[in-house]
C-alpha cells in the first residue's frame, strides 16, 4: 500500500520547522508582555461543548467537525475551535470561584473538514487568547492591541481592522427579525445555504461568500442601528479607545463572524496577501458563554489566528524568521576509536549546552565535513587516531576557515564555543 497523509492534513517537515518555533516563541514573548499565561486543552471534547456553544446552525457544527462515538457510544469531537474548551476547563477547574478574571492564551492543532486550499486546512493549527471576567470596552481594545503588536513585531504593515458591533442578547434577537424581515422579498433568489439559514438563523446568511447573494447582503440593515442604549456606549468606547492608541479601524456593520457565541465587539485584522482568505486573525466578545454552560453571568472576549496564514504572509514578504536552526560543533571521526571519542564528548558537552552531533554511517571525512556544511555547524572538529592519542587537534571555525588549537576536553571545547 502507498501511505499518503490524510487529505488537507500536513506535515511539517525539518526544514519548515524553524519558521513554526520562532513564531510560537514570538507569540510566547508577545502574550507575557500583556500578562497572559498559556493554557493546554485536549484535543478531544464531547460534542455537545461545541454544538452548544458555537451554535447547531453554525456551518461549523453542521458542516465541519470531526465527530465519532468512542467504545461506549459517546459522541466525541476533535476540536474545531478552542474558546469553547477554553470556558469549559474555567469552570470544570473552579477558576470562577478562585480567580474569575483570567487573561490566557494558546496555540494548538484544530480540525475541520473544509475544502483544502491556500492558507486552510483540515488539520490546522491556531493561536488564541481569551480575556475573562471584564465587560469594560478597554479590554476589548487590549486583545486588539495584542493582535497588532504581535504583527508589528513580525514588521507586518499595511494591515486593517474591520469592526463592528453585535449587541446583546436582546440586540441580537431585534438584529435577527430585521433581517428576517429584510431576507423576506429576496430568500428565493438566493443560494440553497442562505435559503437555509433564512429560517434557522438569518445572522448566518451574512455570512454567505456566494457573489450572486453579495448585493441582497449589501443592502442588509446594519446591527449597530439597533444596539441598546448600553451596547452602543460599549461601542462607542471601543473605538475612542481604538482611536486614542492610534490604532486604524474600519466599521463593518455586516461582520457578524461565524459563531453563534459572539456578542457585542467582533473584530477581524485584515491582509491583503491572503487573497480571498484574508483575515489573519478574528474575535469578539462572547458574554453568555459561561452562563450557557452553567456557570454565573461572566463576560469574556478573544481572538483567534491562523499559524499557517500567519507563516505564509511572513514568507510572502520575506521577512520573519529565515535562518536555518545552527549546530555548534560537528565531530567528524576516523576509525572506531574516534567515534567512541567523540560519543563521550558529546554527553558532556550537551550537559553545557553545547548542540553537538557526529556522523554515524561509517563515511569518508569529506562527505562528513560536507555534512557538517548541511547541517550549519559553526565549528568543525576532526577526531583521528593522532588526536585520540594527544588528546589535542585544532577545532576550525566554518564561516572563516580560521583553525585553533584546542584540548579535546568539554571544558577546552566549551570555553572556544562561547568565547567567539
Amino acid at each position: 500500500m502507498n501511505y499518503r497523509s490524510v487529505r488537507g492534513m500536513h506535515d511539517i517537515l525539518p526544514d519548515e520547522i524553524t519558521h513554526w518555533q520562532r513564531v510560537e516563541q514570538r507569540i510566547h514573548e508577545i502574550a507575557a508582555l500583556f500578562n497572559y499565561h498559556e493554557i493546554r486543552l485536549p484535543l478531544i471534547e464531547h460534542t455537545e461543548l461545541f454544538s452548544r456553544g458555537i451554535g447547531e446552525e453554525t456551518d461549523v457544527v453542521n458542516k465541519e467537525m470531526y465527530t465519532f462515538p468512542d467504545r461506549r457510544g459517546r459522541s466525541l469531537t476533535l476540536r474545531p475551535e478552542l474558546t469553547a474548551s477554553v470556558i469549559r476547563s474555567y469552570l470544570e477547574h473552579g477558576l470562577h470561584n478562585t480567580d474569575p478574571f483570567q487573561k490566557l492564551y494558546y496555540i494548538g492543532p484544530m480540525f475541520r473538514y473544509e475544502k483544502p486550499q491556500r492558507g486552510r486546512s483540515r488539520q490546522f493549527h491556531q493561536y488564541g487568547i481569551e480575556a475573562i471576567g471584564s465587560l469594560a470596552p478597554e479590554l476589548d481594545v487590549e486583545v486588539i492591541h495584542l493582535a497588532w503588536a504581535l504583527m508589528d513585531s513580525f514588521g507586518i504593515r499595511g494591515l486593517s481592522l474591520r469592526i463592528n458591533s453585535i449587541g446583546c442578547a436582546k440586540d441580537r434577537r431585534r438584529y435577527q427579525d430585521a433581517l428576517h424581515d429584510h431576507f423576506s422579498s429576496r430568500i428565493k433568489e438566493m443560494c440553497p445555504d442562505c435559503q437555509r439559514r433564512y429560517n434557522d438563523n438569518p445572522l448566518r446568511i451574512l455570512d454567505c461568500k456566494n457573489p450572486h447573494c453579495q448585493p441582497h447582503i449589501a443592502a442588509a440593515p446594519a446591527s449597530t442601528d439597533l444596539l441598546c442604549h448600553d451596547c452602543a456606549n460599549h461601542f462607542k468606547r471601543v473605538c475612542q479607545c481604538l482611536d486614542e492608541l492610534g490604532l486604524p479601524y474600519e466599521i463593518d456593520p455586516r461582520l457578524v463572524r461565524g459563531l453563534d457565541y459572539y456578542t457585542r465587539t467582533v473584530f477581524e485584522l485584515i491582509s491583503t496577501d491572503l487573497g480571498a482568505q484574508d483575515a489573519l486573525l478574528g474575535g469578539g466578545r462572547y458574554d453568555g458563554l459561561v452562563e450557557q454552560f452553567g456557570g454565573p453571568p461572566t463576560p469574556g472576549v478573544g481572538l483567534a489566528g491562523g499559524m499557517e496564514r500567519l507563516i505564509f504572509v511572513l514568507r510572502q514578504r520575506n521577512r520573519g524568521p529565515q535562518d536555518k536552526q545552527r549546530l555548534d560543533l560537528f565531530l567528524a571521526t576516523i576509525g572506531e576509536e574516534g567515534l567512541r571519542l567523540a560519543i563521550q564528548l558529546m554527553k558532556e558537552l550537551r550537559v553545557h549546552g553545547v548542540s553537538v552531533d557526529t556522523d554515524y554511517r561509517g563515511r569518508s571525512l569529506s562527505k562528513q565535513i560536507g555534512y557538517a556544511d548541511q547541517l550549519a555547524a559553526r565549528y568543525l572538529l576532526v577526531l583521528g587516531p593522532d588526536e585520540v592519542s594527544a588528546k589535542t587537534g585544532k577545532i576550525k571555525r566554518m564561516d572563516s576557515g580560521e583553525e585553533l588549537p584546542v584540548a579535546i576536553n568539554p571544558t577546552g571545547l566549551t570555553s572556544i564555543i562561547n568565547r567567539r
